[in-house]
């Protein structure tokens, strides 16, 4: 498995940032490569992706979720992943958003892509234009405040 971790600083609320995350279906317009997040029910998304020229769909199911603080998930269908996304309120209007991932790369291309870590600089770019598309909003599209049990061991703590 390998790991990429990377964080962000927000210049807004928790809350709101914490909300806009919530929206799993806006990722497409911040994550490269994202064609579509379509959420199934509080806890399965499915996901289709296009990277390095291949395409995939999974399914990932949210273990963990806690309102303001941290939402973790893994991969049911497709290629095998897990992660965590939490939240730290670092001041009033400034929050950390920290992304860690664990994932097997398949074939020739993502092996190559995570050893010369340019898996790590897209999740960075990714993460900087989810802050740069939030800021430039001021506000949350929607939130979802619940909260989801750990309901089995994560990969990522």
């Amino acid at each position: 498995m390998h790991t990429v971790t990377s964080e962000i600083d927000v210049h807004l609320p928790v809350q709101t940032v914490y909300d806009q995350w919530t929206q799993f279906e806006d990722f497409p317009k911040f994550m490269s490569g994202v064609e579509e997040v379509r959420q199934i029910d509080d806890t399965h998304t499915y996901w289709r992706v296009h990277v390095g020229g291949v395409e995939r769909d999974f399914r990932a199911e949210i273990v963990e979720q806690k309102p303001g603080e941290r939402v973790a998930w893994r991969s049911i269908r497709g290629p095998q992943h897990a992660g965590v996304v939490t939240f730290h309120h670092l001041g009033e209007n400034l929050t950390r958003v920290r992304l860690q991932l664990e994932w097997d790369p398949e074939g020739f291309l993502e092996n190559i892509g995570a050893a010369f870590q340019i898996d790590d600089a897209r999740v960075a770019a990714d993460l900087k234009e989810f802050a740069r598309l939030l800021e430039s909003n001021g506000f949350a599209t929607g939130s979802w405040r619940g909260t989801v049990e750990e309901s089995s061991t994560p990969t990522i703590r």
